[in-house]
């Protein structure tokens, strides 16, 4: 980048046409300091709970904590790249402008996976009790995260190496079909979950170990529904697009598409979610704050 001399003026437009958009209006320039608020938000979260949870003994030996601390990390690498994605002309599409490859997709992918796989592991815990506790240890628990990692991976180095058509039905069609089946499953999940945590929990005896296990399902529930809804939009547009041969909408980046915004802002409220619903990591959380004013005010 040149700043002196008579290249001052040329690079200064050719930084404006790479940015998302041109900062020429205090409407532009508001979206360029949301998409970056956006951005700082999802990462300063998801860190502080990620980091709570890993210096935390006693909570990152539950398997409920594990998949919380998938979530954050795929949510901080979906942070990271709004700096990118969300500030510079970037189209996240096929054929894409300025995009990364897949890279970025495969990490908001990885929360979706992550919160399905919660989802069947509270059911599996609250439905058979006995036999979660004695098969799935938390070492047990970091490998199936561990094979969502490995299995996205091995799919985005595919998607990477072969010809430009077939990645495009893999990523399209094949992930298009395969959304579609897992959202019915995380619905169905969801609703059955409720139901667990309404009904059958009522009938047991009010002990701590009865409100934590409802506690961990709404939860699951609200993070899942979280999700289901800031998707929804994306998912339809799909659906219509691809299905019912609906034209595609005109998009210019993808930092100025609302849909692929919403999906962002699903990366803030996850977190959000855990420090609500989760007393031990809230209780947490908040201990690590005082410390920290205190420390900072007495210092």
């Amino acid at each position: 980048m040149y700043i002196s001399g008579g290249r001052r003026a040329s690079n200064s437009k050719r930084i404006m046409t790479h940015l998302a958009v041109e900062p020429n209006s205090a409407g532009n320039i508001l979206i360029l300091l949301f998409n970056i608020s956006l951005a700082a938000t999802i990462v300063i979260l998801n860190l502080a709970v990620f980091l709570s949870i890993i210096f935390e003994r006693s909570l990152r030996k539950e398997n409920r904590f594990i998949y919380m601390m998938a979530t954050c990390v795929s949510d901080i690498c979906t942070g990271v790249s709004w700096f990118y994605v969300g500030v510079f002309d970037v189209l996240e599409a096929f054929p894409g402008r300025g995009d990364t490859k897949f890279i970025v997709p495969t990490f908001m992918g990885l929360s979706y996976i992550v919160i399905l796989a919660a989802q069947v592991d509270r059911f599996h815990a609250i439905s058979w009790p006995i036999q979660y506790s004695q098969k799935m240890t938390p070492e047990k628990t970091v490998l199936v995260v561990g094979s969502l990692w490995l299995y996205t991976i091995i799919i985005l180095i595919i998607c990477n190496l072969v010809p430009a058509g077939v990645a495009l039905q893999i990523t399209g069609y094949g992930t298009f079909v395969a959304n579609i089946v897992t959202v019915a499953i995380m619905t169905g999940l969801n609703i059955r979950l409720y139901l667990i945590a309404k009904y059958q929990l009522e009938r047991e005896a009010p002990t701590p170990e009865r409100e934590a296990k409802r506690s961990s399902l709404y939860l699951v529930i609200v993070v899942a529904s979280s999700f289901l809804l800031l998707w929804a939009p994306i998912f339809l547009r799909a659906i219509f697009c691809n299905l019912l041969s609906f034209p595609h909408p005109n998009i210019r980046n993808t930092a100025t598409d609302p849909v692929a915004i919403l999906t962002r802002i699903n990366a803030v409220l996850t977190p959000v979610w855990y420090m609500r619903g989760c007393i031990p990591l809230r209780e947490l959380l908040l201990g690590q704050l005082r410390h920290y004013c205190c420390c900072t005010f007495w210092r």
